[in-house]
């Protein structure tokens, strides 16, 4: 990572992140023009025509806590510079029913105006040559990172622009269960495993599990990819390639062995099968459980949540086998995009515009607090960064710190990731069978894909 200036102005993402998340475009599917001409309402494709009468916009976003005040936080502060352009909020579900709402609206032509979303392989399988509405030509576009820009391109068209900042996958942890107990950060998987059995003999949960909402039960095998990379170079080449599965790469593997270990041991919370995120944060925040494997973005639910508790909570990679190797899986932010049949383009691409500014991660900023660096040129991270963001930005700024999430990598992610790693960590699948059937679950998509080899 480099920075410069007293408020750690962001430039660029570390090279590695830069470099592999553009295989991501090579493999994009799809054959809309790259002329950017899909706008609409007369536009002439500059994104720049006034709106001189009322407009009315409907955004779709996630009902996390944090995006729902960071979403209100930056539609009123549009409607200060766009006083004709009303934009209307509505929330869906996460996980898999999420994903479902967005691919059918999408698939009916029935979507808002504007959708926020995944980048990466999931926005890959939406279809968004034919859903979405590009902005490669628009004026804009030109604000948006290289090292994001990939994960939100498609038959060579850019179609989302960023918001929020880069995550990482790891563990947040209670600091002061920490210090009460002497322990010190691992960076092998003994040594998480060691701290595990103190915290248990302590009584304290060790590790808080979620599977109230499915998708967080994913950590431990997507955030172990930097380990996976260490150990099979390449591997996402080779998977993406079907010359490499799950099953048969032990690297791969291990996030599945991880989830069977902890669950034998006892080492989770006794509701941990119907708790949600914001009750596993809750828990973290009370120091009633001492890990939580998720995203680094939950800090931000913290500070709304339980936000006397922010600064007791840190962030360490999810460690691998050898200390060597230790780094972190990093995860790009979600893209805004435009749906293909919203009735107003023009006025929809004022508010990515606006996005798309240093002032719009300043509202984000103030109202949900600076969880990562940004994707936007020019936007700036304050000094008084909590210390989950303090202790993630080290692995940016160490040369071969970072790895992208295998999402951003390969196109293809299995939709059913999230119950299988329910099922495993319940003890319903082993780890080799749970490894096994993702390797049977990916198929379709990359078939769907049109990936050659599948």
């Amino acid at each position: 990572m480099l920075f410069r200036n007293s408020k750690r102005r962001v430039l660029v993402l570390a090279a590695g992140l830069a470099a592999a998340a553009l295989v991501l475009a090579g493999c994009a599917t799809g054959d809309a023009s790259s002329d950017g001409s899909s706008t609409g309402n007369g536009s002439d494709g500059s994104g720049e025509s006034e709106i001189t009468e009322p407009v009315d916009l409907s955004w779709l976003v996630d009902n996390g806590e944090a995006t729902v005040v960071m979403a209100n936080a930056l539609v009123d502060a549009f409607k200060e510079i766009e006083p004709n352009i009303t934009i209307t909020i509505e929330t869906r579900e996460g996980g898999a029913p999420g994903d479902n709402l967005v691919k059918t609206r999408l698939a009916t032509g029935e979507m808002n105006d504007l959708l926020l979303y995944n980048t990466g392989s999931l926005f890959q399988a939406i279809n968004p040559s034919e859903t979405l509405v590009p902005i490669t030509n628009e004026s804009f576009a030109g604000a948006i990172n290289e090292s994001f820009e990939p994960t939100v391109t498609a038959g060579g068209d850019v179609f989302g622009v960023p918001i929020g900042t880069a995550m990482g996958g790891g563990i947040l942890y209670n600091k002061k269960v920490y210090a009460d107990l002497g322990l010190t950060v691992p960076v092998t998987w003994d040594e998480f495993m060691a701290n595990n059995a103190a915290i248990k003999a302590a009584g304290i949960d060790p590790v808080i599990q979620t599977y109230g909402e499915t998708w967080t039960s994913q950590l431990f095998v997507l955030g172990d990819y930097h380990n996976v990379e260490a150990a099979e170079p390449g591997f996402w080449e080779r998977y993406t390639n079907n010359e490499a599965k799950y099953a048969d790469t032990p690297a791969a593997a291990r996030g599945f062995e991880y989830l069977q270990q902890l669950h034998e041991l006892g080492y989770y919370n006794r509701d941990y099968t119907t708790a949600t995120f914001n009750d596993g944060l809750v828990q973290l925040a009370n120091g009633t459980g001492a890990h939580y494997p998720m995203l680094s973005f939950a800090i931000a639910s913290v500070q709304e949540l339980v936000p006397d508790a922010v600064n007791d909570i840190g962030f360490f990679a999810q460690p691998g086998p050898s200390a060597d190797t230790n780094g972190l899986t990093v995860w790009t932010s979600a893209g805004l995009y435009i749906s293909a049949t919203s009735p107003n383009i023009d006025a929809a691409k004022k508010f990515l515009a606006f996005v798309a500014t240093p002032e719009a991660c300043d509202v984000q900023t103030a109202a949900i607090g600076a969880t990562g660096p940004y994707f936007i040129v020019g936007c700036e991270l304050p000094d008084d960064l909590v210390p989950v963001v303090t202790d993630m930005l080290p692995y940016f700024e160490r040369a071969g710190g970072t790895t992208p999430a295998l999402e951003f990598l390969s196109p293809i992610k299995g939709p059913a990731l999230e119950q299988i790693t329910v099922a495993v960590g319940t003890g319903q699948y082993t780890a080799a069978e749970g490894a096994q059937i993702y390797d049977e679950d990916v198929v379709k998509q990359a078939q769907q894909l049109g990936l050659p080899g599948w």
